[in-house]
């Protein structure tokens, strides 16, 4: 039986069962029961509750007539080396190493040495071109298309990307272009409605609907971001796109699935809007992205562990360790305390205290609450700084610019936890001296003649020091090799 029928049987079925008093809601496919021979006229108050549910369903053909050509279609290529480590790249290779079927979905990919393409959606915050999408869209990309609902196409520099939050910033040479509204996720209530319009599996401009589901969702990809969880159907395609409050208003950028097969299951989840609008900003702004750190690891407290340290709920972020010389060991914090509020806001779950941490500026004053031995104490911390993430350098000539020909960016902790490597660069891309030495995408600088390598600037005084010759040791596969590289 093709579609088509079906539904008209649907249909019909659910007038067949409303006519003789048999619909009720939410079982809608309970068997209607034979009407009495005695049975008259149907009262026309059988059809109220469907009238009333109909009306309490939002219209939003509005929102995506209005929002429709502020999204855009995002399109990558690249060229995806077996074996490669490093971040892993959505649009180019699947995420089978994320526990729990969580992944983050570009659009299907080649596997082995060969060019490899992908899509992806986005939107645009500014009449001047400068567009939102998710950072492992466009990771690794040398090239990136962008299509807007109009079908003109423009090749995108990536001004800047950040892998902890999975924000990346392009910028297309246009103007007086249709601009999204921004909202704020933290005025939105669970149980709204929420609308999505991107690219599924190719297909542009697609929109779909669902609920708000939950706040403030701590994934187990060592992301600090509190993700929104909704129950709308993103899939492959979708990623990087708006997703719009009843007000048409974005509020944040689908990002991630939980999924068994690749595809929607119930579950997917956003960035907040205020996250990626403070990664825009200081992107545009500075060109980097600085996020603040006390240095302390910490882990939710349980029913269990509020009953050992004599708290009267379970709450706040305990603290399992104290990086040495960090803000927090300089503020005297110490393993098994547990931080119940910072700058008057209570910690509910531990997740929350990272997010508000990472919000703020290098050099802010965090005052905390802490529980310790049975009372609780004020803390006064100078937040430290996270260190610079990635910026633009995802145009392959780029790569090539400097002596080295190396386009790098920075390890996330989940990188340095996954490789056990406390410091180094990545490499991304791979031209001139390097490519000739031996050095691969994915493959980790971690020091340079001897020296260890902590940041992307070190590497490239280093670099621009260095005589014609240098050993660059690299951490590839959980190995470590020196590669000869002549400069020239």
């Amino acid at each position: 039986m093709d579609s088509n029928k079906l539904k008209l049987t649907a249909g019909a079925a659910a007038v067949l069962a409303a006519l003789t008093g048999a619909y009720t809601l939410g079982h809608a496919n309970a068997p209607a029961s034979p009407a009495p021979a005695s049975q008259g006229a149907v009262p026309t108050t059988t059809s109220q509750p469907l009238a009333a549910t109909a009306a309490a369903l939002p219209d939003m053909s509005s929102i995506v007539a209005r929002n429709s050509p502020s999204v855009v279609n995002i399109s990558v290529s690249g060229t995806r080396k077996a074996g490669s480590r490093g971040p892993r790249s959505p649009q180019f290779e699947d995420d089978e190493s994320i526990p729990d079927f969580l992944r983050r979905f570009g659009a299907p990919q080649n596997r082995g040495d060969a060019p490899a393409r992908g899509l992806g959606s986005g939107f645009i915050v500014s009449p001047d071109g400068t567009i939102l999408t998710n950072a492992h869209v466009v990771d690794g990309a040398e090239e990136v298309i962008v299509k807007l609902s109009d079908k003109r196409e423009f090749k995108a520099k990536v001004l800047g990307l950040d892998t902890a939050s999975d924000v990346a910033v392009l910028k297309i040479d246009a103007k007086d272009l249709p601009a999204v509204r921004i909202g704020s996720a933290s005025n939105t209530r669970v149980g709204e409605w929420v609308l999505a319009i991107g690219s599924p599996f190719g297909f542009e401009s697609s929109a779909s609907a669902g609920i708000v589901s939950a706040f403030s969702r701590s994934l187990p990809d060592g992301s600090y971001v509190p993700f929104i969880q909704t129950d709308v159907a993103v899939n492959p395609g979708n990623s990087g796109g708006p997703l719009f409050n009843m007000a048409g208003e974005v509020i944040g950028i689908n990002s991630q699935i939980y999924s068994r097969s690749g595809g929607y299951q119930g579950l997917s989840f956003a960035i907040p809007i205020e996250v990626a609008m403070n990664v825009e900003r200081q992107i545009v702004t500075h060109g980097k992205v600085q996020r603040g750190r006390l240095g302390v690891g910490i882990q939710e407290v349980n029913q269990s562990l509020a009953d050992s340290f004599g708290l009267k709920k379970p709450a706040g972020a305990l603290v399992g360790s104290v990086e040495k010389d960090s803000p927090a060991a300089k503020a005297g914090l110490e393993p098994g305390d547990v931080i119940l509020s910072i700058n008057g806001k209570e910690i509910a779950s531990s997740n929350e205290l990272p997010a508000i941490v990472s919000s703020m500026k290098p050099g802010e004053r965090a005052k905390l609450q802490v529980w310790r031995k049975g009372e609780t104490r004020p803390f006064d911390v100078e937040v430290g700084k996270f260190g610079d993430e990635q910026l633009a350098s995802n145009d392959a000539t780029d790569a090539g610019k400097g002596r080295l020909g190396v386009a790098v960016r920075p390890l996330t902790p989940e990188e340095q936890r996954r490789s056990d490597v406390s410091s180094g660069v990545v490499v991304q891309n791979v031209t001139g001296a390097a490519a000739k030495a031996g050095i691969k995408p994915g493959d980790i600088v971690v020091a340079v003649n001897g020296e260890a390598i902590s940041s992307t600037e070190q590497l490239r005084d280093l670099i621009n020091k260095a005589g014609k010759r240098i050993a660059v040791l690299v951490d590839r596969g959980n190995a470590r090799i020196f590669i000869p590289v002549e400069l020239g």
